[in-house]
């Protein structure tokens, strides 16, 4: 990757490491370069980064709040870099919330993040359950295996360069009404002639929600392309989201929660996740709340996306507007400014 460190920078705020945090750590790093920072006192650019976070028996670490306050007052201190996280806890609640929190605040300054870019280890390690009982081995091998990997991935970690990407945009608004529909639109027109945008709405008809089948019932309808509940999602979705680079995400803020039939396509791209990896896609967000909240449903898709689905995050993946009349979001002061910008950056990401 063109301007990027082929070295690991460590950045683990708050003092001492658990022991097994330590331990996990020192067993990715063995046989490694890494430099290891307590505190982010000036810009990293173009760095190859692994936050580690270990967090109290109340899921604090005074360090991290310090950390996430620097990000989020200094918008371009990391410029260049891609990013990966390790969390780990002595209870079982919290870390996928600092990840989250983490994840987006970095974002917004400037990194980029893997699929996947949360390791997390909870107090009694039973979230790798699964990863222990494939791979045949102990919950706390299986974090030892997951910590190893997160590494190798961040390290061997290149942006795509795509002659013309191909883009699949997914909202469930009404256009005569919707502020995101129209700030899309916005962005759309900036990128005609350097890339390939389809738009599918997911607001007429039926959109089932996914109903937690079996996972033997899920792998075998993905394997073959499909989903138990077809409808829009397997006679378009599936297919689009196969061809496309990068997903675009419109989300007006509906209670600080993505709209039902959003939150519903996410839950349904399970049964495609069964049989085609998503970690060479990108995805970028247009979020407008009415009121206040962006930053909530911006972390919802970091989680459910990158996190559990596993696409990659380019920075500052997400335009984040407050508009609640009809219209108002084309008429905020600056707004063609920052749509100029959203829509370079996904070219910048992307494309030659």
């Amino acid at each position: 990757m063109i301007g990027i460190s082929e070295e690991l920078t460590v950045i683990r705020p708050g003092g001492a490491l658990s022991p097994r945090c330590a331990g996990v750590l020192e067993a990715a790093l063995a046989g490694r370069q890494a430099e290891v920072l307590s505190r982010l006192e000036g810009p990293l650019t173009g760095r190859r980064l692994l936050f580690v976070i270990s967090l109290d028996e109340g899921g604090v670490n005074r360090g991290f709040y310090d950390l996430l306050a620097h990000l989020r007052t200094h918008p371009n201190c990391l410029d260049r870099c891609v990013g990966s996280v390790l969390v780990d806890a002595p209870g079982d609640l919290y870390t996928k919330a600092a990840g989250r929190d983490l994840v987006l605040a970095a974002n917004l300054a400037g990194c980029a993040f893997v699929g996947r870019p949360l390791v997390e280890g909870t107090g009694d390690l039973r979230n790798f359950t699964v990863q222990a009982r494939n791979a045949g081995c102990s919950l706390e091998a299986a974090y030892h295996l997951a910590t190893a990997d997160l590494v190798e991935r961040v390290l061997a970690f290149s942006r795509p360069r795509l002659e013309r990407p191909k883009l699949l945009a997914l909202h469930a608004s009404s256009r005569a009404t919707s502020n995101t529909l129209a700030l899309w639109e916005e962005t759309e027109r900036r990128l005609q002639g350097r890339c390939d945008v389809q738009l599918i709405g997911l607001r007429n008809g039926t959109l089932e929600d996914c109903a937690g089948c079996p996972y033997t019932t899920c792998l075998h309808f993905g394997e073959k392309g499909g989903c138990f509940y077809g409808g829009v999602m397997v006679q378009e979705v599936y297919p689009a989201i196969r061809e496309s680079d990068a997903l675009v995400l419109l989300c007006p803020n509906y209670n600080d929660a993505l709209s039902a039939n959003l939150s519903a396509c996410v839950n349904r791209l399970t049964a495609l996740y069964r049989s085609v990896s998503f970690q060479e896609k990108a995805v970028f967000a247009i979020v407008v709340s009415g009121y206040s909240g962006g930053d909530i449903v911006a972390s919802q898709l970091v989680s459910a996306l990158g996190m559990n689905k596993g696409f990659q995050l380019p920075p500052r993946f997400c335009l984040l507007e407050t508009a609640n009349d009809k219209g108002e979001a084309l008429a905020l002061p600056g707004i063609q400014d920052r749509a100029d910008r959203f829509a370079e950056n996904m070219l910048c990401q992307l494309a030659y």
